[in-house]
């Protein structure tokens, strides 16, 4: 395959989950191929980052804290579990991917975006069992925060002022005492 081809089949892989059979049917070419095709090209998108604006791209979670940082904006974090496979047995691991909350395999990705929804760092996954704060630990995230962001002191305003507009909403969407 031509490395058009093999860039269209893994974004149609990737953002439509179809199946390298379909895929390798699709461009005449066997399963195997689509799956090489796919190995090649995935980690070469996942290189790329995060794209702020057309000069500005976002690689690392460093560079995510920095950005934030300079241009004051807050940034919103969360963990979030994917559903995979149950590993092989005997594999030595093969516990660390039941999620206890989730009582099902999976792995966990850490998310950091912006107050617009638009996504800046998206790491790589841990297995299941790994709680939140740990993995945010290990990306080294706890640290950065602790050392980099310097808006803790209006970190207790900004934590009310959201309690106190999310209040508001709740609020507007509930029906009223004389309307029931």
């Amino acid at each position: 395959m031509v490395f058009v081809d093999r860039l269209l089949s893994t974004l149609v892989h990737l953002r439509h989950g179809v199946t390298r059979d379909v895929l390798a049917c699709w461009f005449g070419v066997d399963r195997s191929t689509v799956t090489r095709a796919i190995g090649e090209v995935r980690p070469l998108l996942a290189e790329r980052g995060c794209t702020i604006s057309p000069d500005v791209r976002l690689r690392t979670l460093a560079e995510v804290v920095d950005h934030l940082g300079a241009t004051g904006r807050a940034g919103i974090i969360d963990g979030t579990v994917i559903r995979v496979r149950r590993p092989v047995a005997g594999r030595k691991d093969r516990d660390k991917f039941i999620s206890g909350k989730n009582k099902q395999n999976a792995v966990k990705a850490m998310v950091l975006t912006d107050g617009d929804g638009r996504m800046l760092f998206c790491s790589p996954t841990s297995p299941g069992s790994c709680v939140d704060i740990t993995h945010a630990r290990e990306l080294g995230l706890v640290k950065l925060l602790a050392e980099g962001l310097g808006r803790r002191e209006h970190m207790d305003d900004t934590v009310q002022a959201i309690a106190g507009l999310l209040s508001q909403q709740q609020t507007a969407d509930m029906p009223l005492a004389w309307q029931t």
